[in-house]
């Protein structure tokens, strides 16, 4: 049996390191572009890709994927609903490697708040599931339900709705100033807050206490 809330304390706080590191060194990038900070910004910016955060945030919802797999294995009530939820974190992780959702975009004329248009489809298919999920989740343990949704929305609200400032920043000011920093630090920050939240509520619900 695992202490969920002890492993919360402890993801929280390498959350609060890794996005700490980041916005340290993207703050220090924009003061100064000597050699140290230009070598550490490819490993520590949560703007960056296959470096530091990438890792920690792909380990996340692996784990994810399997803390879901282990309530699945069990075949409880809803046991499908566990398996989509299992196969769902695990193409989140590969798609946290792999920026797989970067292939959803590039089909639409859009501009502004949708100027990475892939939220488009990426909203229309979160709302499928939203729809298709709300007899499974009434179903969960009250507090399993309410750790869950605060979850999906803190990541969903990163993952997503941050695309929104950000697109705009993009079209208006392009990708290589502090602003454009700040809104993707936000929105990675809020992804990894919600990955831990969902993998402690994961946890809880498998190992009560």
């Amino acid at each position: 049996m695992v202490n969920a809330r002890a492993i919360r304390r402890k993801l929280l706080l390498a959350v609060a390191i890794v996005a700490g590191l980041g916005i340290v060194v993207e703050a220090w990038h924009a003061q100064s572009h000597d050699d140290v900070v230009e070598a550490l910004l490819p490993k520590l910016s949560l703007s960056f890709e296959s470096n530091l955060p990438t890792w920690f945030s792909t380990l996340l919802l692996a784990a994810c994927a399997v803390a879901a797999g282990s309530i699945a294995a069990r075949r409880p009530p809803w046991h499908r609903h566990w398996w989509f939820i299992t196969a769902l974190a695990g193409y989140m992780s590969l798609d946290e490697a792999a920026e797989l959702h970067e292939h959803l975009g590039g089909h639409i004329a859009a501009s502004g708040v949708l100027y990475y248009d892939w939220v488009i489809p990426a909203a229309a298919i979160v709302a499928v599931l939203v729809v298709a999920f709300i007899p499974f989740v009434r179903a969960l343990e009250a507090t399993t339900r309410r750790r869950l949704i605060l979850a999906g929305v803190v990541y969903v609200g990163g993952a997503l709705i941050m695309e929104l400032p950000l697109g705009w920043w993009t079209e208006q000011h392009g990708t290589d100033g502090f602003g454009y920093a700040i809104i993707d630090w936000v929105e990675e920050t809020l992804e990894m807050i919600g990955a831990t939240l969902a993998l402690t509520a994961l946890l809880a619900h498998r190992d009560p206490a």
